[in-house]
């Protein structure tokens, strides 16, 4: 009976994944196939409970006090909402906000500035750096092979107790792929299970008009990178992808993130600057910078009326997805 019970609760917890020779991912026949290559790195319950304990765990910070959670809350479709800029050990200030984790098996590159280029080194950036956890991953096995419950949960999950980075980081990988959000009103709409009202339908209409060629359906972004129009804050004089690069064409150009769960995932922008969508909407009708390198179909602004910019909001409050938010199984593990 326990085994019933456990398995019930692990397909709950999985409500994006199935069983077949560990796990498959579960996602909406209109979404494209994903980017990650999941035979490189077979989910199994194992290792997805292990990911997820680590990923809660502030052991993997310097002096144990953050965790990957401390900025990327579940309730905040794994974003945060309590300050613009990210913080980290020793209540140390970052530069940019950290952006939502979700569809991450979508994503070829990660960070505003796409400096990472794999799910599975994605989380070397913030364990190494200064302002956010401070550790090194040597470091963080050492303290793992002497905290309890890790060695044996490094076992189940494979089938062995020698703790190593790599490990490490496919197990974080595994959780966060994990994390699917497709069941939003929208979601509900593509699968006729619902319909949208008339102002949402007006707003959908305005929005393929105006936004889906950088926030394309259905995971509302093609994850490439553009310059908006934002003004650069003179105090962090962050110029996104040019960072990585040192091409000039790239100067300005931050990662364009998913419209999901917007009404999870304020502050807005990578730097945070952005309160409400309102604000982030009024910015696209009068606040773009001209440049250069700005994105073509941002050359002319967006014209909207009061109603049309009412209808707009009104669609994008159906990307929210408050089954995935409220998910207990992608929560804090108790």
């Amino acid at each position: 009976m326990k085994f019933k019970i456990t398995l019930i609760s692990l397909i709950l917890f999985v409500s994006a994944i199935t069983i077949k020779k560990g796990f498959q991912l579960k996602y909406p026949d209109y979404f494209p196939k994903p980017t990650y290559d999941l035979k490189k790195n077979i989910l199994t319950k194992e290792t997805i409970a292990l990911g997820r304990t680590l990923f809660y765990d502030p052991i993997l910070s310097k002096n144990n006090t953050i965790s990957c959670a401390s900025c990327h809350s579940s309730f905040n479709a794994f974003a945060h909402t309590d300050h613009s800029l990210s913080h980290g050990i020793d209540d140390l200030i970052g530069t940019r906000n950290a952006p939502a984790l979700m569809n991450l098996a979508w994503q070829k590159l990660f960070m505003w500035d796409g400096a990472i280029n794999h799910l599975d080194m994605q989380a070397l950036a913030p364990i190494n750096h200064p302002k956010e956890m401070g550790e090194s991953i040597n470091h963080i096995i050492d303290k793992l092979n002497k905290t309890a419950p890790y060695p044996t949960l490094f076992k189940k999950a494979f089938r062995d107790t020698i703790i190593t980075g790599e490990k490490i980081l496919k197990a974080l990988s595994q959780f966060q792929l994990c994390l699917i959000s497709a069941e939003s009103k929208y979601d509900q709409v593509k699968k006729n299970k619902k319909q949208f009202s008339d102002q949402e339908n007006r707003g959908y209409i305005l929005f393929k008009k105006n936004c889906n060629f950088c926030h394309t359906e259905p995971l509302f972004s093609n994850f490439t990178f553009a310059n908006n129009g934002l003004a650069i804050d003179t105090t962090l004089n962050d110029f996104g992808r040019w960072q990585v690069t040192k091409k000039s064409e790239d100067s300005l150009m931050f990662k364009i993130p998913s419209l999901r769960n917007l009404s999870y995932t304020y502050p807005y922008m990578h730097d945070g600057r952005f309160n409400t969508i309102n604000q982030v909407i009024n910015h696209y009708i009068k606040g773009i910078k001209q440049s250069a390198n700005l994105a073509p179909e941002l050359k002319k602004g967006i014209l909207l009326s009061s109603n049309e910019k009412t209808d707009l909001i009104a669609f994008l409050i159906t990307l929210n997805d408050s089954a995935f938010v409220f998910n207990r199984n992608f929560a804090y593990p108790k």
